[in-house]
Formats: structure tokens, C-alpha cells, sequence
């Protein structure tokens, strides 16, 4: 395990401590010297798969689902629907008639939005507060407090706004977001994707929580904001986030108990993918988290702190994963009892323990399909079917796995199960030059490698798939595939 976490460091272009580190904005910024500090930051793998997580958020560019309130047409926003629309017994139902112009009629009950003083910023103005009564208000006057029986979810990504260094690394972002909008179309989840910076000071990896705040205001349908990194891919379309598991929790990390509260790691967690649940509390802990962050008259001092508390931390700037792992420990009774630090699934895996695993994952899915015990159900899976039925088969084809392919389902250290996300950390295909501790060519063959095992899964019901693990070619798929072995 030490040797796991000494053995890799992933420094990033402006002191980004993911991969990530080449979405942020170039410049300067923050002042407090946090530039020099970043510069100096090297994130540490644990047990090959925790790794300093940040990300460059920006304005909101829906690209997938159209508001439930269904605005007119924005340019730069492409939408999909996920979220049920406003019901027909919503006050807001009535826009359109002759007395109003056009405008939304309603009754005109006001909500947290008519007030003057709301902030959509960090610090930006009053606390805002009451927040789990207004949202519940604001639900019940558009009709849509009992949810469905499920929990809404909106994720969040992000990259910056201006053209990348690298060669190809423009190219690159585009198939990580096409890859993040596959996955939320076969899961009927909302996707906004950022980029632009929502607050001057909070560049890199700090970036991300003005964004995250902002979007839980925006989006009070949501009961959960999924922030996902800009380089971290789905390479398991079948699965779904285990919500009932997080039912008494309000923040989710990939991480460990006993390295967080136990040997008070830096590297205990990894903050470049979490859920956040909707609610006053979660407002409460980006307020303290954000304390801690560039905005701070305390900014270096805090650096100073974390250097002191944590181990394994190397250099003594204030970074967002250092200011998270501080807050849980020492917070414990506060904020501890309502974080989930999950590590049964991968939540989010270390790409270099992943991608040359990949074909031999494929391979046991397709034996398994294949192999199916039950009378009829290899036949059922390899049935040609709409896009729309993909939660079906998905259920049909992770119980059939389930009993075949050994691992827990969404991936894990042991075992062939698909992992659910595969994390290209330290890469920095934006960001010009290749990261020097990896192997020439490794980052942007993994890249290559997870996308198409991905983008195999969601061609499948298009009737084709890529013709090898690195091609760019696809062929079409046989009837009745994959009962004949010959593409194993």
C-alpha cells in the first residue's frame, strides 16, 4: 500500500492534480502565491486507484435533457428529455393565454427565486438557509414532490473554454462527453456540462464547487448533483448508481474509512467524482469547504495546516481533496456520519490498473452470454432490441454475469467485472505535453482502449462494434451475436 501511494506522482499543468489539470484556465490567479504551490503539487496513487481529483468547471451548457420548464431554444444548448416536464395541474401550465402575453401565468406564488438577496455564488452574498423547506415548497407548487419513486439525479462535467495545446486533445474531450452522454441517454439522467469559470479566484480544482452550488440552486428537481472529471469514462453501461445503498448519506466519495479517519491520508479519498446530495446540509459543507479554498484570507495559512495534519502530502498548497479529507477527520460527528466512502465498486478506477484488463473482461462477458444457464436466456440476451428496452436486457445480462464472471458488479480490484468508471488521471491529454511518469503512448492507447470497450456496449444496439480494441473502424454485428465465437 505505501509503496502503492510513494510510487506515482501526477503533476499537473497549472498544478491541476488530476487529469484534469489541463481543463483549467490558463493565467494566473487567486494571488495568496497558490500558483507556485500548485505547480509544486504531485498527487499519490492508493492501492493504485486514489488519486488527487480536481477539475475547471464553467457556465452551464445543458447537453442532455430538455428543462422540465421547457425554455424556449438557447443556442449553444442541445437537449434531451430525462426529467418528467411540468404537469398539466402546475400553475405554470397556464403560460400562453391571451392575458399574459406569453408570459408564465400561474397564480404568481413566490418561491426562493424571488428573492433579491439569493446568491448562485460561493460567498457571494447571505447564507442562504432554510433551504430543505424551500426546495420542498418549490417541488410541491410544480407537482413534483412525490418524485415518481425515484430520486432524480443531474451530473456534472466540465472542461475549459478555450481550444486545447495538445494535438488531438480537443478530440479527446469530445469523446469523454460523448461518452458521458451516452451513458446518461441509456440512464434517463440529466447531463450539464461547463465551461466557463464561475468564480475568478477558485481555479483548478477548486473550480468545480461554485459550479456544484450553482446547480443545486438551479436544478431544485434534483436530489443528487454527480459530479464526474472531464477524463473519466463509463466503461460499464449496464450499471446504475446503488442510491438505496446512500439512502442515510449526503456525500459520496471513492475512499476508505480507515485512511481518512484512521491515518488521516491525503489520498484516502478521491474528490474528482462525488455525488452530492440536494439539501441545507450539503449547502453547509461547500460553505466550509470553500473556506479553505483560494477566496480565503487564510489561504496559505490553511495550506500550512494541511501540510502539518496530513500524511503523505507534499506540498503545503490548499488543495480541494486535502481541505475534504481535513474537514471529515477532524469534523467527524458533523460531517463524517453523513459521507459514504465507498470502495465495493469502482466508483472511480486508477486507469493504469484497468485499460490492460479490458479484452479479457470483454472476452468473459461474451462467454457468459453465451453460456447462459437458464433454458432460453443466452437466446433472449443475443435478441436484437430498441435502445429504449436497455435497462432490461442491462438487468437480464448483469444477472447472468453475475453468476459467471467472478468480481462485484461495477468492478473492483479482484475479479472481471466491467468497471463503472475508469479515470485517466495525470494523463492531461489537453494539455500539450505527455505526462513523463508514463509510458510514451500509454495514456492515449488507454484513452483509445476504454472508449471503444464503451462505445462497444452502446453500438450493439445499433447492430455494429469496432473491428479491435484501438480501432476506429466498426463492422457490422451477426444475427444472433455473439452465439458464433469467431469475434470472441
Amino acid at each position: 500500500m505505501r509503496a502503492a501511494l510513494q510510487g506515482s506522482s501526477m503533476p499537473g499543468e497549472k498544478g491541476m492534480a488530476s487529469e484534469s489539470a489541463p481543463f483549467c484556465l490558463s493565467g494566473t490567479g487567486g494571488g495568496k502565491g497558490a500558483a507556485a504551490a500548485r505547480a509544486a503539487l504531485a498527487g499519490r496513487f492508493h492501492d493504485a486507484l486514489v488519486f488527487a481529483a480536481g477539475a475547471a468547471a464553467a457556465v452551464l451548457v445543458l447537453l442532455c435533457t430538455a428543462s422540465f420548464l421547457s425554455p424556449s431554444p438557447v443556442p449553444s444548448i442541445v437537449s434531451f428529455p430525462a426529467f418528467p416536464s411540468v404537469p398539466s395541474s402546475s400553475p405554470l401550465a397556464g403560460a400562453g393565454g391571451d392575458d399574459d402575453d406569453g408570459v408564465l401565468a400561474a397564480d404568481r406564488r413566490r418561491t426562493f427565486y424571488d428573492d433579491p438577496e439569493l446568491s448562485y455564488a460561493v460567498g457571494g452574498g447571505r447564507r442562504l438557509t432554510g433551504w430543505d423547506a424551500k426546495r420542498a415548497e418549490w417541488l410541491r407548487i410544480h407537482g413534483l414532490n412525490n418524485g415518481g419513486g425515484q430520486e432524480r439525479v443531474v451530473m456534472l462535467s466540465g472542461s475549459q473554454s478555450h481550444p486545447c495545446k495538445g494535438a488531438g486533445g480537443d478530440h479527446a474531450l469530445l469523446r469523454f462527453l460523448k461518452n458521458k452522454v451516452d451513458y446518461c441517454r441509456l440512464h434517463g439522467i440529466q447531463l450539464l456540462y461547463n465551461t466557463a469559470l464561475l468564480h475568478p479566484e477558485m481555479l483548478a480544482y477548486w473550480a468545480k464547487i461554485p459550479v456544484v452550488r450553482a446547480t443545486m440552486l438551479a436544478h431544485p428537481e434534483a436530489e443528487w448533483v454527480w459530479w464526474v472529471d472531464a477524463d473519466a469514462v463509463f466503461t460499464d453501461m449496464d450499471f446504475s448508481l446503488p442510491l438505496p445503498k446512500y439512502k442515510n448519506h449526503n456525500l459520496v466519495f471513492y475512499g476508505w474509512d480507515r485512511e481518512v479517519y484512521g491515518e488521516k491520508s491525503w489520498v484516502g479519498l478521491n474528490a474528482g467524482v462525488f455525488l452530492i446530495r440536494n439539501c441545507q446540509w450539503s449547502l453547509d459543507f461547500m460553505d466550509a469547504w470553500a473556506a479553505m479554498s483560494p477566496t480565503s484570507p487564510d489561504y496559505d495559512e490553511w495550506g500550512k495546516i494541511l501540510m502539518d495534519n496530513l500524511k503523505w502530502k507534499s506540498s503545503n498548497d490548499s488543495d480541494d481533496q486535502s481541505a475534504l479529507v481535513y474537514l471529515l477527520m477532524k469534523n467527524r460527528r458533523k460531517w463524517g456520519r453523513k459521507t459514504y466512502l465507498d470502495h465495493d465498486y469502482f466508483f472511480q478506477g486508477y486507469w493504469a490498473e484497468i485499460v490492460d484488463r479490458l479484452d479479457g473482461v470483454a472476452v468473459r462477458y461474451l462467454a457468459a452470454e453465451r453460456r447462459a444457464a437458464r433454458p432460453g436466456t443466452s437466446a433472449l440476451l443475443r435478441r436484437r432490441h430498441a435502445e429504449a428496452e436497455h435497462a432490461l436486457y442491462a438487468a437480464a445480462r448483469n444477472a447472468v454475469v453475475g453468476r459467471a464472471v467472478p468480481g462485484p458488479a461495477g468492478g473492483g480490484q479482484t475479479g472481471w467485472r466491467r468497471p463503472f468508471i475508469t479515470h485517466f488521471a495525470g494523463c492531461q491529454p489537453c494539455g500539450g505535453t505527455p505526462n513523463v511518469i508514463f509510458p510514451n503512448g500509454s495514456c492515449a492507447e488507454g484513452v483509445r482502449r476504454a472508449l471503444n470497450f464503451a462505445d462497444d456496449q452502446v453500438l450493439r444496439a445499433y447492430g455494429f462494434r469496432h473491428a479491435g480494441p484501438l480501432s476506429d473502424v466498426v463492422q457490422p454485428l451477426p444475427f444472433g451475436y455473439p452465439r458464433s465465437p469467431a469475434r470472441a
